[in-house]
């Protein structure tokens, strides 16, 4: 539940990016890292090392534990990447992972808090990465009680929130400047991100994030990741000077007139007079389709108070694209796509280069918020329909 209410977008380990490779997952190929781990009351569950690509969950390799909750597990990874551990079938019983190549890890934890108090030990990055989750646990309870806070209005809710965030983004700025290359900086980076808007964000991060790339790229030039830290600053850094340039002044959003599946066009500006939510996705997309169950709840909350769904898909088997509509229960007939994945233009005209990615458009069409998603996509929305 907490993980659904954390503020800062995990992009790269939470979302499909269009530079995927999928090679990791030949098992032909030697092992070049383990972990052994004790998860306590995790008795005979399966655990998963997985990658996020854009035709879905990649499974790096797979083992079972014993009755007393341990494993042993190893496989091979192309090079340094984000990755996750997984056990069970729940999906959010998940820990990043900033994998290199010869890494021999450890964790321990306890199932029930598996995915939120991890102890993670023996490369370069766990201790980084342990410390961080047990900061960000602190910080989700706290967020937790300040949104069931009935007491506090909404203006004063979003000034605790920063104070509460505070921490996070202290101890993640430090580590990052004291070790702008550890590969831990992959998570880490997502809290210094402007992820409600640049009102309230430090543009000094910009520069914390700019040492971070230009570590990672003496360290690893050829990592995908990389590529993306590099594409996100330089979008941020554009974004930022277009809100300083214009304090902030109106954006439309772009038009859309594509086909739904049945071969009729569906233009975004018919909407107009509605709270819109732009949603980016695709059947191939894991993490997409893991989010479509909380878009079907804000639709049908919402949906008789001005507020509508529209579906801009990045699929290019049209049938895959209907089967996920109706297994998801996408039940609003705005569904779109030209069908062209990620050769569509609305990748640069709404600036973005992973999925899911969500676009809130006010009444009069214009933009107010780019990819929130949980409790802060809902009160957004709540205060736009009123």
């Amino acid at each position: 539940m907490r993980k659904l209410l954390f503020c800062i977008p995990l992009f790269i380990l939470f979302a499909c990016s269009e530079g995927s490779d999928s090679n990791e997952t030949k098992s032909n190929l030697p092992v070049n890292f383990t972990i052994d781990g004790e998860v306590l009351g995790a008795a005979n569950q399966t655990v998963f090392v997985e990658a996020q690509s854009e035709r879905g969950v990649i499974k790096i390799a797979e083992s079972q534990t014993e009755v007393d909750g341990s494993f042993h597990i190893e496989g091979n990874i192309k090079g340094f990447g984000l990755y996750q551990i997984r056990i069970g079938k729940d999906q959010l019983k998940s820990v990043p992972l900033t994998l290199c190549p010869k890494d021999k890890i450890t964790i321990h934890a306890n199932y029930a808090t598996f995915e939120q108090v991890p102890v993670i030990k023996g490369a370069i990055w766990t201790k980084a990465i342990t410390k961080y989750m047990q900061i960000f646990n602190v910080f989700a309870y706290k967020q937790m009680a300040l949104i069931n806070d009935k007491s506090i209005s909404e203006e004063n809710k979003i000034k605790q929130f920063f104070e509460i965030k505070k921490p996070l983004d202290v101890y993640a700025k430090n580590e990052m400047l004291n070790n702008p290359g550890n590969p831990a900086n992959i998570v880490l980076s997502t809290s210094l991100t402007p992820a409600m808007g640049f009102e309230n964000w430090d543009v000094n991060n910009l520069e914390v994030l700019k040492k971070v790339a230009e570590a990672y790229k003496e360290k690893y030039p050829h990592s995908p990741i990389t590529r993306s830290l590099e594409m996100q600053i330089e979008q941020i850094f554009n974004a930022y000077n277009q809100f300083k340039g214009t304090n902030s002044a109106v954006q439309t959003a772009p038009e859309i007139n594509l086909m739904d599946p049945n071969g009729k066009k569906i233009a975004l500006s018919t909407l107009r007079g509605k709270v819109v939510l732009i949603d980016f996705w695709a059947s191939w997309c894991s993490p997409c389709r893991q989010e479509n169950p909380r878009v079907v709840a804000l639709y049908n909350k919402y949906k008789n108070q001005n507020f509508t769904v529209y579906s801009v898909s990045l699929d290019k088997d049209k049938e895959a694209w209907k089967r996920a509509i109706k297994a998801d229960g996408l039940i609003w007939n705005t569904h779109v796509s030209d069908l062209l994945q990620w050769e569509t233009p609305l990748v640069q005209q709404y600036g973005f280069n992973s999925i899911p990615f969500t676009v809130l458009v006010d009444k009069n069409g214009v933009i107010v918020a780019k990819n929130l998603r949980g409790e802060e996509l809902e009160q957004k929305i709540n205060a736009l329909i009123k």
